[in-house]
């Protein structure tokens, strides 16, 4: 199942895509992918209901936002593909690199990226996001961590690099502007998608700048919410960021980093594309 979020800013509506043109709302079933709503049992309402009885709508007479609504946290791994940590000339961890992004950062896979004031150093990273389906607090093991996951997501991890590098290194500083976290354009549900070999790509006005695959995982996605439930408890619709590959604008000689009106494009094997225009 693809779920979705489709309307205007703060008047989106829970929807469920049919296919690559069409969706179906269910706002009737569930008020929306959120927290509060996922905890009572609205994805089982939605899954159980017939899909097929209710009338589509086209997703191209919709803005289409965020796929999970307000959500209580976003953690982000850090350095967790080995040809990533090569470029930026970090050893690969021994342990995730974790830090957070506000969740207000979270916006809709084809919203405008607004670059802060003053900033030449805005960087892209593109990302598998999972997204948690049910309350996890010290799992037992990796291998029980995927009966906890709602689905997987394109997240654009945006940084700005003199605040996340230069400026004494604490990472969230250079991530958590307004509009630095591009969500969508839906979720797929995990039961329908494996997450440990996935093609992703990053495209910049045109350029290829990020090509890889989640087989260069350092830590799996299973290991990652494994490892996260240790010490802190995990709720439905809190978002993982798992990590971007090489080819970020701080890896090239000279930086190759954003500049105003210039087109993002995400893009996750078995899930789809998200387009951003940064201004």
């Amino acid at each position: 199942m693809r779920i979705a979020r489709l309307g205007p800013l703060h008047e989106e509506r829970p929807a469920v895509i049919i296919n690559d043109e069409e969706a179906v709302f269910v706002d009737d079933l569930i008020a929306d992918w959120n927290r509060a709503n996922l905890e009572n049992g609205g994805l089982e309402r939605v899954k159980n209901s017939n899909l097929h009885e209710r009338k589509p709508v086209k997703l191209s007479d919709y803005r289409i936002g965020s796929p999970v609504a307000v959500p209580t946290k976003v953690i982000c791994i850090g350095l967790n593909y080995a040809q990533h940590a090569i470029e930026t000339g970090a050893t690969p961890p021994d342990e995730p690199v974790i830090f957070f992004k506000a969740p207000d950062t979270v916006i809709g896979g084809f919203d405008d990226i607004v670059i802060p004031p003053n900033s030449t150093t805005t960087d892209y990273e593109v990302e598998l996001s999972v997204v948690i389906g049910k309350k996890a607090l010290y799992l037992d093991s990796p291998e029980s961590a995927r009966e906890y996951i709602l689905g997987y997501t394109v997240a654009q991890d945006v940084s700005e690099r003199h605040w996340q590098v230069e400026r004494s290194g604490q990472w969230s500083k250079g991530k958590c502007f307004p509009t630095f976290n591009p969500l969508g354009p839906w979720l797929v549900t995990a039961d329908e998608l494996t997450p440990n070999d996935l093609r992703l790509s990053c495209i910049v006005s045109g350029e290829v700048r990020q090509n890889s695959r989640t087989s260069d995982f350092i830590f799996p996605v299973d290991y990652c919410i494994w490892y996260l439930s240790q010490f802190m408890e995990l709720h439905p619709g809190d978002i993982i960021n798992t990590g971007t590959p090489e080819g970020v604008g701080m890896g090239f000689k000279p930086p190759k980093y954003l500049t105003h009106g210039e087109i993002v494009e995400s893009t996750i094997e078995g899930i789809g594309t998200i387009r951003s225009v940064t201004r």
